[in-house]
């Protein structure tokens, strides 16, 4: 069972919470959805199912709308969207400080097992989430938005994460159709968003 946290109110963090919970849903996995706002946290389930049909009226899934939305649920209450969980994907807003105060209350919970994931773009997880007990299973999983749609994730870890970490989330990943890349060093931007920012790049001189 899979239990994203999505910590912000910013609409594209909920946009990529939803996504990810698509991705490990379409998998045929539980998902436990989490927002510390209770009204983006309310409006979770209508965000998701907006994104099922649309992939759904382009013949993208497998499975139907309902079966899918039936294995993702709505929780009020972090330690108990976690409890139990093998790995949570973190969806916050993209600010060093959110972050830290996130992964210091999941460390306090004192799950011994559970790997957080983090999604941001551009923040090493060393900058968050250094010198704590869960320490060693806590890494970057930095997707395409959305990721069921371009299903690529790089995994990077910081000094202190453990090789049994990133090899889980590798094989997690692949299990949700996730083609994985790893970086096995942190490098600013990873690799994909350099690599997009050169393709772009040349785009936009060719407009030009």
């Amino acid at each position: 069972e899979i239990r994203i946290r999505d910590w912000s109110s910013d609409v594209c963090s909920s946009d990529l919470g939803a996504g990810w919970a698509i991705v490990f849903a379409r998998a045929g996995l539980n998902v436990r959805m989490f927002d510390v706002n209770p009204q983006v946290l309310e409006s979770a389930p209508a965000l998701v199912a907006q994104q099922l049909d649309g992939l759904h009226s382009y013949g993208l899934l497998k499975e139907s709308v309902d079966t899918i939305r039936a294995r993702i649920s709505v929780v009020p209450d972090l330690k108990k969207a976690l409890d139990g969980a093998c790995y949570a994907q973190e969806s916050v807003l993209e600010k060093v400080d959110v972050k830290r105060k996130l992964v210091e209350e999941i460390d306090s919970f004192g799950f011994d097992d559970l790997i957080v994931g983090s999604s941001t773009s551009g923040i090493p997880a060393s900058d968050f989430g250094l010198n704590l007990k869960m320490s060693p299973r806590i890494l970057v999983s930095h997707p395409v938005n959305p990721p069921y749609l371009v299903p690529i994730v790089e995994l990077v870890g910081s000094p202190q994460t453990s090789q049994a970490t990133i090899a889980f989330t590798d094989q997690l990943m692949q299990a949700a159709n996730m083609s994985v890349v790893r970086v096995n060093k942190e490098t600013e931007g990873f690799v994909l968003n350099r690599l997009q920012a050169v393709l772009l790049r040349e785009a936009w001189t060719l407009v030009a």
